[in-house]
């Protein structure tokens, strides 16, 4: 693949614009920048989520993400690019049904709590929560792929299950909400 990278300081971004993949110049604050930026905080979220200890093969199911992630990164830093296909939604549901099935039916609505992995997933939820919202926003301006949205709305589904699941490895149970508790 060679040295793609050989120069991370330009100063081209100096002035407040950064460069997509297709070469153009836009605002940092532009929507694509702004989902784009996300998509990566998601996938840096998933990293240290990834430095926990959790089930290998919950690590290589997020490994995995995290590449799917990337990808996507890629399409949205080249209007008009799609690399998310039926398949990445697929392997989503796949996990969420495979994990889902592990855990007793919610009653309650959960706290984002328990153990730090758990607490971390839920992080990462939130920030992909965020993601789609964004993906979303640039949608009602500019082309993105169909697949965007429907990736970031299926994983946060899957990491809100696999919190449960981490805080069941590390002996616990869910944090359920205790509505009134203070009456």
């Amino acid at each position: 693949m060679g040295n793609r990278l050989s120069k991370i300081t330009t100063r081209t971004g100096d002035d407040g614009t950064t460069g997509l993949g297709d070469g153009e110049r836009v605002p940092k604050d532009a929507a694509r920048v702004e989902a784009l930026g996300d998509v990566d905080e998601l996938n840096s979220q998933l990293g240290v989520l990834l430095a926990e200890e959790i089930p290998l093969p919950v690590s290589v199911l997020l490994n995995e993400i995290q590449h799917a992630l990337f990808d996507l990164g890629g399409e949205l830093s080249i209007p008009g690019y799609t690399a998310l296909t039926e398949a990445h939604l697929l392997a989503l549901d796949g996990a969420i049904d495979l994990y889902n099935a592990q855990l007793p039916p919610l009653k309650e609505f959960v706290l984002p709590a328990g153990s730090r992995a758990a607490a971390v997933c839920h992080v990462a939820r939130t920030v992909c929560r965020r993601a789609e919202r964004r993906v979303v926003t640039l949608a009602r301006g500019e082309t993105v792929s169909d697949f965007a949205v429907r990736y970031l709305n299926r994983l946060s589904d899957l990491l809100f299950i696999l919190s449960r699941i981490l805080n069941r490895h590390a002996g616990g149970a869910d944090v359920c909400w205790q509505p009134q508790r203070h009456q």
